[in-house]
């Protein structure tokens, strides 16, 4: 960008130059017999004149026009990127790559028996029912059950709201089972997701332990459980094995049975108060969304096996607390029949 007289007299008119106001004039030769020297000489040292003189003589004496030489550009400085990084907080790429704050324990309990999919399966050695267990307890006079059809199940699910939001990332299933190396017990099995992906596989193994003459049992299962199921199943395309077996959902004959008894009638206090059973280390159901969620995004898997030990007691409870409501339900129609004698 060149710079005109008229600027630099503005210029020099604000700096406050006696010689602002007109174009610089030749000064008087000086005292000492010399020859005279312009004032607009090149050769004068810069510190003997005005400084506006001498920019003005540069002005002047400019070449102008087609001749005027072209001034190459100043190389750009290339910015020093490690001291950006530094300036910026950030790490060179070029160094290690951050160590995790500490090896996360990412280990799931079970077999993965399709991608994403784990079942864990352990039997509870114990006799297996030898008569047909009675529905009366239930409400259903003169019906009967065999134990062999009966199927205890709970789901852990991402939240409790409902809706086509919230799956099933677990379901467990306990029933009366005759394993050829282990004897009869209670089989316990337990489907795990540990991918989204997994869904399918699961609802679809979960598809092929139910028979026709399967019987649900479950505590509010009725209510939450088997309308969350039948609704992935039809998410997923898939036949729906829930709707047309029989559900014998234990909580309403609980809540008749012992509503007022305890401050409530959760399972997990009608296990402690009933049934003398006490969990150590038990993880909250409440707790159990987080804990998988956790898991998906990275995190380690210590309470997600938490969550399966919660699930895996919950199943149990359910054929206790079927076989104690039933011998109550006996104990009462004996004392009964005993009085009416």
């Amino acid at each position: 960008m060149s710079l005109s007289l008229d600027k630099l007299r503005l210029l020099r008119k604000q700096a406050g130059d006696p010689k602002a106001v007109t174009p610089a004039a030749p000064e008087p030769p000086p005292a000492a017999p010399a020859a005279p020297v312009a004032a607009n000489d090149a050769r004068q040292p810069p510190a003997e004149r005005s400084v506006f003189a001498w920019v003005e003589q540069e002005i002047r004496h400019k070449p102008t026009g087609a001749a005027a030489p072209v001034m190459a550009a100043a190389p750009l400085r290339r910015p020093e990127v490690g001291s950006l990084h530094r300036l910026l907080g950030l790490r060179s790429r070029g160094g290690a790559a951050p160590a995790r704050a500490s090896a996360q324990d990412r280990q799931l309990p079970g077999e993965e028996i399709a991608p994403g999919l784990f079942l864990i399966e352990s039997l509870q050695p114990q006799p297996i029912p030898s008569q047909p267990l009675s529905l009366d307890f239930a409400r259903r006079e003169g019906e009967h059950v065999s134990p062999l059809d009966l199927l205890f199940f709970d789901t852990e699910t991402t939240g409790l709201a409902g809706g086509t939001g919230t799956r099933a990332f677990m379901i467990g299933a306990a029933d009366w089972h005759v394993c050829p190396q282990r004897g009869e017990g209670l089989r316990i099995r337990q489907l795990l997701m540990a991918t989204m992906a997994a869904e399918d596989a699961m609802l679809a193994t979960f598809a092929r332990w139910l028979q026709p003459s399967t019987v649900f049992c479950s505590y509010n299962g009725r209510s939450y459980d088997a309308p969350l199921l039948k609704a992935r199943y039809r998410l997923a395309r898939q036949r729906c094995p829930i709707s047309a077996l029989d559900h014998v959902d234990l909580l309403y004959p609980t809540r008749r049975r012992y509503r007022g008894t305890w401050e409530n009638c959760k399972l997990s206090t009608i296990e402690r108060q009933l049934l003398r059973v006490v969990r150590e280390d038990d993880l909250p159901g409440s707790e159990a969304p987080g804990a998988w969620l956790r898991f998906l995004r990275g995190g380690d898997a210590v309470n997600l096996r938490r969550v399966a030990d919660h699930n895996h007691q919950d199943v149990v409870t359910l054929a206790l607390l079927l076989q104690r409501l039933i011998r109550e339900e006996q104990r009462e129609r004996e004392t009964l029949a005993l009085v009416g004698q």
